[in-house]
């Protein structure tokens, strides 16, 4: 790679990088633009505040009832389902080995879902959702009435009712209507896994209910804050869906957005958030869906708030089957629910999604099974990748080698055709490396290839739910930073700490960039050039895990190592024989020139004509 290549590609990079950290928006700034957001998609209608904000805790006391009961206009008892718009909220618990879900008589929903099994980064028990940011309703109209019955008031008919290590376990809700017409939420859990069964049924209603062979079901919650830096939650949280084509997408994870969906049917929602998830699966689909997410920025223990409108056709059983899956987005785990509800772990775009799902994860699982450290773990994955790499390692030093035992030539060169005639002097290097069986650009080839698996990594590594809580050495949490000082407030470019892992990975980097320098024989500008980006990555790369620093550390102390023994392969007095014997190769006129370097002679050419014809014409 020449000079000006060189120059122009770093030259790109800084331009983008500094793009990137000098004309983005303040957090004031982004701030504003969310809350103007969700005000403009209020006021379009795309976002139903009252169904998201309003919802207030009942009163349970038995003075608030009695309060309550004597204001109720008798022409609402007397509407639709009417009596059940009085009552007190009580609690229902379901539970097995891995979760506690918590019923509520308001909506006959599910209230809050535990995870047994983990706890936040602070060591509180892990709640997925709770309060009145949750929502779970059908709607529909019975008479002149639009009903919603997020609002009215179940009976549980079974009571009470735990399950614990039992294979399964029931209960059931009733909205009645009438002592013969109701409908009925059958709640079912098994004793083990992460799957609340949901079964909607309809009795005597049909004359009641408009249109009863579909349900409307209005979904929505707030992702709760979990670990210990909300906006990296909010960079992987949205809304996710698969179609009954196992097609998968999902909503934006940086700004506010809504969706709707009516060409295919939607298999599964889910309202993920960072490392876990809540979903709502119908196994023939939902037949409509309408999807949106946004950001409360004004609390800061709510990472999202996601809603789902869904319209869902009786089953030839006539009832209205559904299943949640409230768990973690660990990949085997959600893997083994079906459905392909593993898709919604964001393992990057285009080939690097399959690097990672084909490659990097199958090594990973392995490694895993070896019950190491995962810090161990992860030093071993890179010792297998650059171990797989070495190949593309050497030919690159190789080439890297060559160029440097000929930069004297070049330099004579040089010195012969002077600077002033850039594309004259282009000419000559080709002519140099066709003589000498160089390929200018062999050094780079390599390292290209490379490049998607090193972004490839910066997916994987934030999206592995094996990280969460796991230490090693000084850092408590792979899966997120770690603060080795900590600022009262935000500094630019920095943010309110400094992450060790994060700062020995740019020292790192700088180091590799100067040994490199050594090899290629780089002088003058693109000496000092390659320095700028590690230095401008240390803000980006301070948020980030530590397990990706600490992965890319390693990745350069590996490479580190393998030049050192290259080297000592590598013999630059037979190197420079070498080229000096197919110097004085005769050249063959029937053997024709490589693709790449025809094309660049011929552009030189090209270039050198289009120089001279002016100069003629004077």
């Amino acid at each position: 790679m020449d000079k000006n290549t060189f120059t122009g590609l770093f030259l790109i990079m800084i331009i983008m990088g500094a793009s990137f950290f000098f004309m983005k928006p303040s957090e004031a700034d982004l701030k504003k633009e969310r809350i103007q957001a969700h005000a403009d998609s209020v006021k379009k209608g795309q976002i139903k505040s009252p169904a998201i904000t309003t919802a207030k805790y009942v009163d349970t006391s038995k003075a608030k009832v009695a309060a309550v009961n004597k204001t109720v206009d008798s022409a609402l008892l007397k509407s639709p389902f009417g009596a059940t718009t009085i009552g007190s909220e009580k609690f229902v618990t379901l539970e097995n080995k891995d979760i506690r879900v918590k019923l509520s008589t308001q909506g006959g929903k599910v209230y809050s879902v535990e995870l047994k099994e983990f706890k936040t980064f602070d060591k509180k028990p892990l709640v997925l959702f709770d309060g009145p940011k949750n929502h779970f309703g059908l709607t529909f109209s019975a008479g002149n009435s639009s009903i919603n019955t997020d609002k009215l008031y179940f009976t549980p008919t079974t009571g009470d009712l735990q399950v614990a290590e039992k294979d399964s376990g029931s209960v059931t809700m009733r909205l009645s209507y009438s002592p013969t017409q109701y409908i009925d939420y059958v709640y079912s859990l098994k004793g083990t896994g992460y799957k609340l069964g949901l079964t909607v049924k309809s009795t005597g209603l049909d004359q009641v209910i408009a249109n009863s062979n579909t349900i409307n079901i209005n979904w929505a919650s707030g992702a709760r804050k979990q670990e210990k830096d909300i906006e990296q939650e909010r960079r992987y949280s949205t809304v996710s869906y698969n179609n009954t084509d196992n097609e998968n997408d999902n909503l934006s994870e940086t700004k506010d957005d809504q969706k709707e969906i009516s060409d295919k049917k939607i298999q599964w929602v889910s309202f993920k958030a960072h490392f876990f998830s809540s979903g709502l699966i119908a196994k023939q689909g939902f037949n409509k869906s309408n999807l949106a997410v946004n950001t409360d920025v004004t609390d800061t223990t709510n990472v999202k708030q996601m809603s789902a409108n869904l319209v869902l056709a009786k089953s030839a059983d006539g009832t209205f089957p559904v299943e949640f899956y409230f768990g973690p987005n660990r990949f085997s785990t959600l893997k083994d629910q079906g459905y392909g509800l593993e898709k919604q772990i964001d393992l990057g775009w285009g080939p690097l999604k399959y690097i990672n799902r084909f490659a990097v994860l199958p090594v990973f699982n392995v490694l895993k099974k070896f019950n190491w450290n995962y810090g161990l773990i992860i030093l071993a994955l890179t010792i297998v990748l650059k171990l797989v790499l070495s190949p593309l390692t050497y030919k690159s030093y190789l080439s890297m080698a060559k160029m440097r035992v000929l930069k004297p030539e070049m330099d004579e060169i040089k010195a012969k055709v002077g600077e002033d005639n850039p594309t004259l002097l282009q000419q000559e290097y080709l002519k140099l490396y066709k003589k000498a069986g160089v390929n200018p650009l062999g050094g780079c080839l390599p390292l290209l290839i490379q490049m998607p698996i090193v972004i490839a990594f910066f997916r994987f590594f934030p999206s592995l739910f094996e990280l969460r809580g796991q230490s090693f050495l000084w850092m408590h949490d792979l899966s997120t930073y770690d603060s080795m000082i900590t600022f009262h407030a935000n500094i630019p470019f920095i943010g309110n700490h400094i992450s060790l892992m994060c700062l020995l990975m740019t020292i790192s980097t700088l180091i590799y960039t100067y040994f490199n320098n050594q090899i290629s024989g780089a002088t003058g500008q693109m000496k000092y050039i390659g320095y700028i980006t590690p230095i401008m990555f240390i803000g980006f790369l301070n948020s980030y895990p530590a397990g990706l620093n600490y992965y890319y550390f390693l990745a350069n102390m590996m490479t580190f190592l393998q030049q050192y023994i290259i080297r000592l392969m590598v013999d630059d007095k037979k190197i420079h024989a070498q080229i000096q014997e197919n110097k004085n190769k005769p050249v063959d006129p029937k053997k024709k020139t490589g693709g790449f370097q025809a094309r660049m002679e011929e552009m030189m050419r090209q270039k050198q004509q289009a120089t001279i014809a002016p100069t003629k014409k004077k």
